[in-house]
């Protein structure tokens, strides 16, 4: 197999949007993955209005959209008092040809991008090899990587690009600090048929409830509705994700005579985390791999794709001949993001949720308040929520 490509490790979201990118500017791909075939599963399910305008380029955003679930307002709400804030994405009719946020599972994306780039002849999807490393020549970068039956392989490319997740082995092989902090609490996510539309009042397709014993999120898929809960982390998984205890949980949001009928639970620890370099010689980092926050706003997957779209306009720039500097920029301009935006509204997103002082609970309340009921206010504030302004933002980022 020829060195003449671009081997990318990982087919989540990120890693796929990648190859999706290059092969469509004719640069051959091949895809490692870990598992045997692209994962099912339900992790990230919002997407925001630009990451639905980058998607437009590979003609899928209106499959996804026959797929998933428009939701054209979130919200605030406080846990005893109902609605405070709701945030109508229509301002944004202007700024972007999506106007909404979608609610569909990740998968649905990794499925069309894998329908798309099996359709390509110079690109390939490899299932059920784990990236265990790279190393770098002056002319090639080599993946080292394992099969399930124990034997290993070798894969030469011009450029590596790791989009292989939290546990990154090629973050790791390349030596990179990934330094930050992690969550006093665990995350609790539970998936439910309960029609919590029909019992809260005014509740939004996606609302974050702020309450200072127990904040909570509920957001709505196509057929379920997502429940976010903060958890004691010093509490076993096996009790946490005991039918009861998970039960009394989803009765102290709404009563129910019926017990909840649960589709999927899960508990996690949530980090907020970020590389010290993206981009090392041949190799190149993004996403997860690169940096990690909070889910409260739904920026983890979203900017992966953002890096995906912006690393792939500058690797096809430097495999056409620039200067590969180009990549520097590329680091500057998401680091900066992952810094300044998606980490700064991901924990601002936390504090409104989480504070226990009623006055400062208040002042939030109050903020938001005057937001909302100003449209010229209103649409800085989503520009910025939404993802938008850090785009722009990047231009100025030299």
């Amino acid at each position: 197999m020829s060195s003449n490509r671009v081997i990318i490790v990982g087919a989540g979201p990120v890693g796929l949007v990648a190859a999706a990118y290059l092969a469509g500017e004719g640069i051959p791909v091949t895809v490692l993955e870990a598992q045997k075939d692209v994962a099912i599963d339900l992790r990230g399910s919002t997407f925001h209005p630009p990451t639905l305008d980058f998607l437009d380029r590979f003609g899928i955003t209106s499959k996804l959209i026959e797929q998933g679930l428009i939701a054209p307002h979130w919200q605030f709400r406080d846990r005893k008092q109902g609605a405070v804030a709701t945030f109508d994405l229509a301002t944004l009719a202007g700024d972007t040809n999506h106007p909404y946020r979608l609610q569909c599972e990740q998968w649905k994306l990794t499925r069309l991008l894998r329908e798309r780039l099996d359709a390509n002849p110079d690109t390939s999807i490899l299932y059920g090899l784990r990236a265990l490393g790279v190393e770098q020549t002056a002319d090639e970068a080599i993946v080292t990587a394992e099969r399930e039956d124990g034997s290993i392989e070798k894969f030469a490319a011009r450029y590596v690009i790791g989009t292989d997740g939290a546990r990154s082995n090629i973050r790791k092989a390349i030596g990179v600090a990934f330094e930050g902090i992690t969550h006093p609490e665990l995350y609790l996510t539970l998936s439910t048929t309960f029609p919590f539309e029909d019992h809260i009042p005014e509740l939004a397709k996606i609302a974050y409830i702020s309450d200072p014993d127990e904040w909570l999120v509920l957001l709505r898929t196509p057929t379920l509705w997502r429940v976010l809960f903060p958890t004691d982390p010093k509490v076993a998984d096996e009790v946490l994700l005991s039918p009861d205890l998970v039960e009394a949980r989803l009765q102290a949001v709404v009563p129910s005579p019926r017990r909840y009928d649960i589709e999927h639970k899960t508990a996690y620890r949530v980090f907020e985390r970020i590389c010290d370099r993206y981009v090392s010689g041949r190799v190149i980092l993004a996403g997860d791999a690169a940096h990690l926050n909070n889910p409260l706003g739904g920026m983890g997957m979203n900017g992966g794709i953002h890096d995906a779209m912006n690393l792939g306009e500058k690797l096809t720039q430097v495999w056409r001949g620039a200067d590969p500097a180009l990549l520097g920029r590329y680091e500057r301009q998401r680091r900066k993001v992952a810094v300044e935006t998606v980490q700064a509204q991901s924990v601002r997103n936390r504090q409104i949720m989480n504070t226990r002082d009623p006055a400062e609970r208040q002042t939030y309340y109050d903020e938001l308040k005057r937001t909302a009921a100003d449209r010229e206010k209103t649409r800085a504030y989503l520009l910025k929520s939404s993802m938008i302004q850090s785009l722009r933002d990047l231009e100025g980022v030299t």
